[in-house]
């Protein structure tokens, strides 16, 4: 598309497709066709359902991340690296099913699964007799005038379509789903969202959606201690406020939607980029949290703060400020704000995720203490410059030539190395084409993010598979033969 966007260019909306599917769920649930605590194998009967002894696995198991389901299947090796979805079918989805056993009995523990919400829009689906865009459309869509969404790019969808970008800004391949597409298939506009939010935060304005209110009341604990989870929806406390959430993101795209409980604010964000949005999106709906707690700090106080902490080896947290606000960034990972809450403490927004500061005897801060997950890391503060970056060399084409390959880091994970131009790029699965630059023979890394590569060869020296070191952490992945 060519322009600047309006109200209905049309981006991919990632995981948000979850709440459509909640929906769906909840709209059957009012309707009186189904119930929240059926087994998923009542609506699949072709299907094997995997449960845990007599526990059977339900479509509330499904809609509130508690399936016990790991996020993706380990059969889902893509043709496409930078499609991933795109060729996983219904036999895939039975053949992993049949073979898999639960780690974990269903409904007793939060574990974000987009392989759950996939097998809960097959579900529905096949319970409804009709694909998975035909019920969305039926049901959903419809009923909210939402012309510009929808599951398949043609027609003036695809003409309204931003091109995405992954990281670093380079052009992405659309993501498109099958078996899961409930977990993420739909693409839509500003204006179509925004429809959908007044419905959510107006139920009584939208009375062809019984659904409306089953979706957003708490049925679970979600990941963080303060949070609980409807359909799908997250619900958490801020600023006194009950705010309801969701976000999402491909490979090229990202959005956030968002509203108080109360239904006095809402928001939606959508970006053709592969960048969170949910700060951005959580300043737009609450901005007194920024302006009455979160006021800029002056610039000597931030300043006891900055620098580097040594998490683990190889993996460090770095301190700085941007506009009167603290950013900490682990290695690999992008940088995020912290707000004070106390004297030598901050936290992070969406995760549930502190960070402690300590003094020594002097009373400089000499070390931090991340608190996330029930776990407390503490991070002694680094003394000294930070290593040098590696410098980039040239190499001869037909060494990069070499390189070129896919690499397997685990069942549902490759690195596709590719050489073009006498340049070197990667791509792995899910995620954006980045450049990859050269440090000596065998040994290539990235400007975006803080992460080498190192190719491995064979006896009669042919590269045979390549180590990722990323986030302190070195895996091994050797070249695909297929």
């Amino acid at each position: 598309r060519s322009g600047r966007p309006d109200a209905d260019t049309v981006y991919e909306i990632g995981s948000v497709t979850k709440t459509f599917t909640a929906l769906l769920l909840a709209d059957a649930v009012a309707r009186g066709t189904l119930k929240l605590d059926a087994p998923v194998a009542q609506s699949l009967p072709d299907y094997r359902i995997p449960r845990l002894g007599a526990r059977e696995l339900t479509l509330l198991d499904l809609a509130t991340q508690s399936s016990g389901l790991p996020r993706l299947p380990d059969n889902m090796t893509p043709a496409q690296l930078d499609n991933p979805y795109a060729d996983y079918s219904a036999d895939k989805l039975k053949t992993f099913l049949a073979g898999h056993t639960l780690a974990r009995t269903p409904g007793s523990q939060y574990e974000y699964s987009n392989l759950g919400f996939g097998l809960l829009g097959t579900a529905l689906a096949t319970a409804a007799h009709k694909d998975y865009a035909a019920l969305v459309s039926e049901r959903i869509t419809g009923p909210l005038g939402m012309a510009h969404t929808g599951v398949t790019l043609k027609g003036e969808m695809l003409a309204r379509l931003a091109p995405g970008h992954g990281v670093g800004g380079v052009p992405a391949a659309n993501w498109d789903f099958t078996s899961l597409a409930g977990a993420g298939a739909l693409r839509s506009s500003a204006a179509d969202m925004l429809r959908y939010l007044q419905a959510l935060m107006h139920p009584d304005s939208a009375p062809a959606l019984p659904g409306l209110r089953l979706v957003q009341q708490p049925q679970r604990a979600a990941g963080a201690a303060s949070e609980q989870i409807g359909l799908a929806w997250h619900l958490r406390q801020l600023g006194g406020r009950t705010v309801v959430w969701h976000s999402g993101m491909t490979g090229g795209y990202a959005s956030f939607i968002a509203f108080t409980a109360d239904g006095e604010r809402g928001v939606v964000v959508l970006a053709n980029a592969t960048s969170s949005l949910d700060d951005l999106g959580l300043d737009a709906l609450l901005p007194q949290l920024r302006a009455a707690d979160q006021a800029p700090l002056a610039g000597e106080v931030l300043a006891q703060y900055l620098g580097r902490y040594q998490l683990a080896p190889g993996f460090v947290l770095t301190v700085s400020a941007l506009d009167g606000t603290l950013m900490a960034q682990a290695t690999g990972q992008s940088p995020a704000p912290v707000y004070p809450v106390k004297s030598d403490e901050f936290a992070y927004r969406v995760v549930e995720a502190h960070l402690q500061f300590q003094r020594g005897a002097d009373g400089k801060v000499n070390a931090v203490v991340l608190h996330q997950g029930g776990r407390a890391m503490p991070a002694p503060r680094i003394i000294g410059e930070p290593p040098p970056a590696p410098k980039e060399i040239k190499l001869a084409v037909d060494e990069l030539r070499q390189y070129a390959g896919s690499y397997v880091l685990a069942p549902a994970f490759r690195i596709a190395v590719m050489e073009e131009g006498g340049r070197l790029f990667i791509q792995a699965t899910g995620q954006g084409r980045s450049e990859v630059f050269p440090s000596a023979r065998d040994e290539v890394f990235s400007k975006l993010v803080d992460a080498q590569i190192s190719f491995r060869r064979d006896a009669k020296g042919a590269v045979s598979g390549l180590v990722l070191h990323q986030n302190g952490q070195h895996v091994p992945g050797p070249r695909a033969v297929d």
